[in-house]
């Protein structure tokens, strides 16, 4: 037996009054299409789980969304049906911007089925990242500190992107020389930039 959740119902309450339609639309479209789904709320949005999750809608100012978790799969064509925004089928505005009940309720059987057989959701695709380039005035500090040039040489390659990304981000020549002074004191140390988040 299926499972509703009370959060998602104080989600739908307080959205917008043009999602309020489109969130109560999906809901029971997924709830009739799967009668045991389960409601939860994932990355503060309601989420739809049934062997592992289905599908998630949200509500934003002016458009509300919906996303399957397995869209390549279920939707093909790379998973999008509507332009380039959070979910699978664009900016929605009204219940005519979803696909009919029908072939709404046939993405979320195929969802399920998915699920139920153990299929994983591909992995997107990453393009490969810039080399990194080390500035000048920063590569002159490191050469006259050992210890933190030492720390650095050995840090994986994204604690030195982020330390990079974080110098060159400075607007003002004032802002780099400061960021420049206290990387080398935290490497040094052989902390990574962001040292101070990761025992939360």
């Amino acid at each position: 037996m299926g499972k509703k959740d009370p959060r998602v119902d104080e989600y739908i309450a307080k959205s917008a009054d043009f999602a309020k339609p489109i969130l109560r639309h999906v809901r029971a479209v997924v709830h009739g299409a799967c009668p045991d789904v389960v409601e939860t709320l994932k990355w503060r949005a309601p989420a739809f789980e049934h062997a592992g999750l289905l599908c998630q809608m949200a509500a934003f100012k002016e458009h509300a969304t919906l996303g399957f978790w397995k869209a390549a799969l279920i939707l093909g064509d790379g998973g999008q049906k509507g332009g380039a925004s959070w979910g699978n089928f664009g900016r929605l505005k009204s219940v005519d911007d979803l696909p009919a009940k029908k072939v709404l309720v046939g993405y979320v059987k195929r969802a399920v089925a998915l699920n139920e057989s153990g299929v994983k959701a591909p992995r997107a695709m990453r393009s490969p990242k810039k080399p990194l380039r080390v500035p000048a005035d920063f590569t002159a500090a490191l050469a006259k500190a050992k210890r933190a040039r030492e720390h650095f040489a050995a840090f994986s390659p994204s604690h030195r992107r982020e330390y990079v990304e974080w110098i060159t981000e400075a607007k003002q020549a004032a802002t780099r020389e400061r960021r420049i002074a206290q990387a080398l004191a935290w490497i040094a140390e052989g902390k990574s930039r962001n040292w101070k988040y990761e025992k939360c």
